[in-house]
């Protein structure tokens, strides 16, 4: 996986996580001798893409930072079933209790991963780059956005605060296509202009203006195809554009579509029709201890 920044909230989520699972403190952790020391294996159950293993060692290292972690396999690789992808080792109780919590970043994350790199794998050489969208678990937006990149995919804006996407109602309350370009240039604030499209008229309009993006979203194929030369022939000329297809993507059609010709596909069930991976842990050796029951218990 080539390198990729990671999110800026990840100590954050991780935080939060922990403080869902422990609240006022793991009760059954507490029966573990302090002293006690145990080593795991992390292995997966199916072919899939790893992706999470900034969160998964983000975990151990706020419960316990002299938990030693050592990954097989690197982030982003493709893995098979019953493959090793990492070894643990330190105090039981912090072991056990951020178990769970890990598990569930690097399922939920190489999920992500591995159905981006489905569709990556299906438009094959047309082209065409699968993009995220805002449909995204909450909570986890830029966690997930980082498993799309492991996947293969791109980003699209990370929310309402990076980018201007016009739709109809704001056309209609701008008076036009025109003007609700003009109105958000008119702001001065320096993010992309992408705006959604339903006519020829309106792609000439986007072209002229030279706006970054024209999303079409179930259109017939005939008018994709058709708005994709457009932009095409804009950015022979110069242009900046790209256009951009989303609504009803599956497996079964991506291909098809990208063979309109178009630079991008939003597919929002990447991220929000996920399918955790099967990850388990596995202690290999058990406690050999359980703590003295308190003063005066």
């Amino acid at each position: 996986m080539n390198t990729v920044s990671l999110p800026v909230d990840l100590q954050l989520c991780v935080e939060n996580a922990l403080a869902e699972d422990i609240g006022s403190g793991d009760v059954t952790s507490v029966l573990l001798s302090r002293a006690q020391q145990v080593t795991a294996q992390v292995t997966i159950r199916e072919a899939a893409v790893l992706c999470g293993q900034p969160w998964f060692d983000a975990v151990f290292r706020i419960l316990d930072p002299t938990i030693r972690i050592e990954w097989t396999v690197p982030e982003g690789s493709a893995v098979q079933a019953d493959d090793l992808l990492c070894t643990l080792s330190g105090p039981a109780r912090a072991i056990f209790t951020g178990e769970r919590t890990a598990l569930n970043f690097l399922q939920t994350l190489s999920g992500t991963a591995t159905s981006v790199r489905r569709y990556v794998e299906a438009v094959g050489t047309t082209g065409t780059c699968i993009v995220d969208t805002r449909q995204t678990l909450p909570g986890l937006r830029s966690a997930q956005k980082y498993a799309v990149l492991a996947g293969g995919g791109l980003n699209h804006r990370l929310g309402l605060h990076d980018g201007f996407l016009i739709e109809d109602v704001h056309i209609a309350s701008a008076g036009g296509l025109r003007e609700a370009i003009s109105f958000a240039r008119a702001l001065g604030l320096n993010v992309p202009i992408m705006a959604e499209i339903r006519t020829r008229e309106d792609t000439l309009i986007a072209l002229d203006e030279d706006i970054e993006l024209v999303l079409i979203e179930s259109l017939p194929q005939e008018l994709v195809r058709t708005v994709a030369r457009m932009v095409r022939e804009h950015r022979e000329c110069g242009g900046r554009t790209l256009v951009e297809y989303s609504g009803g993507i599956s497996l079964e059609t991506v291909r098809m579509l990208a063979e309109t010709g178009v630079d991008r596909i939003a597919v929002g069930s990447i991220t929000k029709h996920l399918r955790a991976v099967d990850v388990t842990m596995r202690i290999s050796r058990e406690p050999s201890g359980v703590a003295p029951p308190p003063a005066g218990a």
